[in-house]
């Protein structure tokens, strides 16, 4: 049995190019089409976030199993990109290694703002995802609802999550009261209404925000998100142009492939805006606002996902203890999933050798009893046990030998030769 996974992330590359190499959701059911033409025999879950974009693949046998190389390609030609431009930063990990980064990931210990509760939901997403584009299978499966057993477990048994924990709350609480005082005072124009920017509204709230503006593309799920906000009304996409040139704090979240918000467009509002101080924070993958709107002048203040690496480093290690509770959960919990995949490679193997060598000793206990007909059945059954005992004697080292090498990993060599061995094929 294969796991692997490849990978890059916030730690591995940079935002340039996690932009190119992400998954949207309106291209995922061709992105899993294309995951099966290619490698049919191949489990397959796709995690793609603002900060990783991540492919699981797990398989029965190592001959099924997708090259680093093989991989790399499917990403490259599904997204237009030479392979040479991300090669380098595109990491692999396989059997326990890659389920340890899953139990990682999901428990934000692998996250740019450790302890944020949004991992979580989003490995929840993408194996639901696979799931219905049916790429998931058994060890896919136990490993994504393992890794969402796991986030529990540390988020209940550490204190990990005290504190600033999400994304929008420590770029808030950290870069947006370096330039404002205070946020009650403030018009916040949101862009986009997904689940970031429900959060980023609820801590905005709890700052003292009061004017609340939600421009979307979908005036229904602007609507709706409004509602849950005392304060926050809606307006149409088409007025985009005015808010921003009102607004003290932005936000923007769509998602959407390409800028949404150019330097001659912001440079348009600024003109109109009495370049008063904007803190804009972009945590859209890709990113919603050119990099370069943040030099327009020196009253904006833009920070987009990459910006909030150093902030997160003291976070973490302001965690440091509490980490070491975390990885030791992970750990536990990854040595007891290995021992059950090494468990279910070699159990079928060990319940046919049993049973076919203690079928043979069955057979000739038989013919021995029909020579030795003068013997009571005490002394028939003393003739058994031994036979019994000689046979579990000689099944002992080969059947330990697998159970040790089944400890470091999955025994594919000595389960091949056993086979041949045994005539266990047959």
């Amino acid at each position: 049995m294969i796991l692997q996974v490849v990978y890059c992330n916030h730690q591995t590359a940079d935002l340039s190019l996690r932009e190119r190499l992400a998954f949207p959701a309106d291209r995922l059911t061709q992105a899993y089409g294309e995951l099966r033409s290619r490698f049919p025999r191949a489990e397959a879950v796709v995690l793609s976030t603002c900060n990783r974009i991540e492919l699981y693949t797990a398989q029965e046998s190592p001959d099924d199993a997708p090259s680093h190389r093989e991989l790399a390609e499917f990403f490259a030609d599904f997204h237009n990109i030479p392979i040479n431009e991300f090669i380098e930063d595109f990491l692999e990990r396989t059997g326990p290694d890659a389920v340890r980064h899953l139990f990682q990931v999901a428990s934000s210990l692998d996250s740019m703002v450790l302890g944020e509760p949004q991992i979580v939901t989003q490995v929840k997403d993408a194996y639901r995802h696979a799931q219905e584009n049916d790429a998931c299978g058994p060890l896919t499966h136990a490993m994504f609802q393992g890794a969402i057993r796991v986030s529990g477990r540390v988020r209940t048994e550490t204190k990990l999550v005290e504190g600033r924990v999400s994304i929008a709350s420590v770029a808030v609480g950290e870069f947006g009261k370096s330039i404002f005082d205070r946020f009650d005072d403030k018009l916040v124009l949101i862009i986009g209404a997904g689940e970031m920017a429900e959060e980023t509204l609820r801590y905005l709230k709890s700052e003292g925000v009061r004017e609340i503006v939600i421009v979307n593309r979908s005036p229904e799920r602007a609507a709706k998100l409004a509602t849950e906000f005392e304060g926050a009304t809606t307006q149409p996409i088409e007025t985009l142009d005015e808010w921003l040139g009102k607004a003290d704090v932005i936000v923007s979240t769509t998602g959407a492939t390409q800028p949404v918000v150019d330097v001659a467009r912001f440079k348009a509002v600024r003109k109109l805006s009495s370049r008063k101080p904007v803190f804009i924070l972009d945590l859209g993958a890709p990113r919603d606002f050119a990099p370069e709107v943040g030099s327009i002048d020196d009253n904006v203040f833009l920070y987009d996902i990459d910006d909030l690496e150093a902030t997160c480093e003291r976070n973490r290690k302001a965690r440091a203890r509490e980490i070491d509770a975390a990885l030791k959960i992970i750990d536990e919990e990854t040595d007891g999933f290995m021992q059950e995949v090494y468990h279910r490679a070699t159990g079928p193997i060990i319940k046919r050798l049993r049973e076919g060598w203690h079928e043979i000793s069955m057979e000739e206990f038989a013919r021995l009893r029909n020579r030795l007909s003068h013997l009571d059945d005490a002394d028939l059954d003393t003739i058994q046990q031994s036979v019994a005992r000689i046979v579990n004697k000689l099944l002992h080292p080969p059947l330990e030998a697998l159970r040790q090498e089944a400890r470091d990993g999955t025994p594919h060599g000595l389960l091949d030769a056993m086979k041949r061995l045994f005539h266990l094929d047959r």
